[in-house]
């Protein structure tokens, strides 16, 4: 992995000719789990998609994004060299995988492109990734099209397809805001199981959940008015929040912890 899979500085958006972001500026080590926490509306996605390269027609960026060491700003994802790439886990697992494919077919195809592995490879590879995702490791599982499963199974999907591009960095957006309470709980344990450490890729968490931000991430960067107003350790941020932003946030989560009186 990269010694820095991502960093951003001095970043500025404009969309539709208004100003989204205004200089934000930060860095994503190795290794590391982080959270990208906003309102509705902050510029958090917009964020998001100029990372990954995913950005509508008309958005504008100055300042500089480099992906593991390579200035992609305003490149999108054809015009990127391949280890400046970024695995992207969005909202809409619906969307995101083909429907008329088979799991196994999706599975194998970055694994075979981005690892080299032959067909036996790459199957046996998926497989690992099904069991690593907590999903049937079966044949049968890789015959299966999206359609036929549930949304948290197809979300598990997602992240294995983003873990089968073996980049240095996933950006998982609003993963699980379509899910129940109970799978919301899984995706977001697969997610931090599997990326993190020395051996996964580093994650950004783009979400407006501070619960799932704290089940999931070490560190947390708060985005309010387009802007980064917060950026330090998720104990720090709950014990003493500085903004009053993120201080509404935070009576909330712990308002959401209490017991309900009886």
């Amino acid at each position: 992995m990269a010694s820095c899979p991502l960093s951003i500085r001095d970043l500025c958006l404009d969309l539709s000719g208004q100003r989204i972001l205004r200089n934000v500026s930060f860095a994503i080590g190795a290794g590391e789990r982080v959270c990208l926490l906003g309102a509705s509306g902050s510029g958090k996605s917009l964020t998001a998609g100029a990372i990954v390269g995913l950005l509508a027609p008309d958005a504008r960026c100055t300042g500089r994004i480099e992906v593991a060491g390579c200035d992609v700003t305003g490149l999108r994802v054809p015009q990127r060299p391949r280890e400046a790439r970024v695995a992207l886990v969005s909202q809409d697992s619906a969307s995101a995988l083909n429907p008329l494919v088979s799991i196994g077919v999706q599975l194998a195809e970055p694994l075979r492109r981005h690892a080299g592995l032959s067909k036996p490879e790459a199957r046996q590879a998926a497989l690992d990734l099904l069991r690593a995702v907590d999903l049937p490791a079966t044949d049968a599982f890789l015959r299966t099209s999206p359609a036929e499963i549930s949304g948290g199974q197809r979300q598990r999907v997602c992240i294995a397809v983003a873990l089968a591009c073996r980049t240095p960095l996933v950006v998982a957006d609003e993963p699980t805001t379509a899910l129940d309470l109970v799978t919301q709980g899984k995706v977001l344990g697969v997610l931090r199981e599997r990326t993190g450490g020395e051996a996964g890729p580093a994650l950004l968490l783009v979400t407006h959940d501070l619960s799932a931000a704290s089940m999931t991430c070490e560190r947390v960067l708060v985005l309010a008015e387009g802007r980064i107003v917060e950026d330090g350790p998720i104990e720090a941020i709950l014990a003493r929040p500085a903004h009053p932003f993120t201080r509404e946030l935070v009576a909330c989560f712990e308002a959401d912890r209490l017991p309900d009186a009886a």
